[in-house]
């Protein structure tokens, strides 16, 4: 599980019928918990299918691989990346 910001939504011309009626997000990984507060961490963007509901500027958490789809089976659904949380409040405990 990573935590990623949402700066955007994509949009599908054509897409599986599996997806019907997703959102789909943009999202930037925050690689460095130092870059959590910044607008543009200038990391790669990954389109990920939402599961909660986040807009733009949310932090969240993001499931990457199977385990993205994990929460769908036994229905199949192409993605590769999924939105399972809001996040609301990160705190990190630098003595770790």
């Amino acid at each position: 599980m990573k935590i990623a910001r949402v700066v955007g939504t994509a949009t599908l011309s054509r897409l599986h019928p599996s997806l019907h009626a997703a959102r789909m997000r943009c999202v930037e990984v925050v690689e460095r918990i130092e870059d959590l507060n910044k607008k543009v961490p200038a990391n790669d963007l990954i389109v990920a299918w939402d599961l909660c509901g986040a807009g733009e500027g949310d932090v969240v958490a993001l499931a990457e691989g199977p385990e993205a789809a994990a929460p769908f089976k036994p229905d199949v659904k192409p993605i590769d990346a999924s939105i399972v949380a809001i996040l609301d409040h990160v705190e990190v405990d630098a003595a770790s």
